[in-house]
């Protein structure tokens, strides 16, 4: 349990910081407090996309990353993430994700922060 709010928490950050650095990504909302609510309500999403969606497109494009020597995980993750925005709109959470761009280089600066704070932070799994 405990690494699992560590890894949820990981991803509300990384996804904080993409919102902030990239122009495509928007994070809208009322007070801090609101932001910070929905910043954890779309890294729960996000990791359950993760864990339920992610593998079968992995399995089901296994050709392609055998093909593109795994660069089309660059693709997969700007994928999940697009995933994630269309999932918050359809549960009213202020994230936002507009174009394929934007997700990539969302999900390539969400992707670096997640695995440097879980190494930072001793992420065991």
């Amino acid at each position: 349990m405990k690494s699992f709010v560590l890894k949820t928490l990981i991803n509300a950050a990384a996804i904080w910081v993409a919102a902030l650095i990239v122009d495509g990504i928007t994070l809208s909302g009322g007070s801090t407090g609101h932001k910070v609510l929905t910043v954890i309500l779309v890294a729960l999403v996000f990791g359950v996309v993760n864990w339920l969606i992610k593998p079968i497109v992995k399995l089901l494009s296994l050709p392609l990353f055998i093909l593109t020597l795994g660069l089309i995980t660059f693709v997969i993750n700007a994928l999940m993430l697009w995933l994630t925005s269309w999932a918050s709109d359809r549960l009213n959470l202020d994230f936002h994700v507009q174009g394929f761009w934007a997700a990539l280089l969302g999900a390539l600066i969400i992707s670096i922060i997640s695995w440097g704070l879980s190494l930072v932070l001793g992420d065991d799994d």
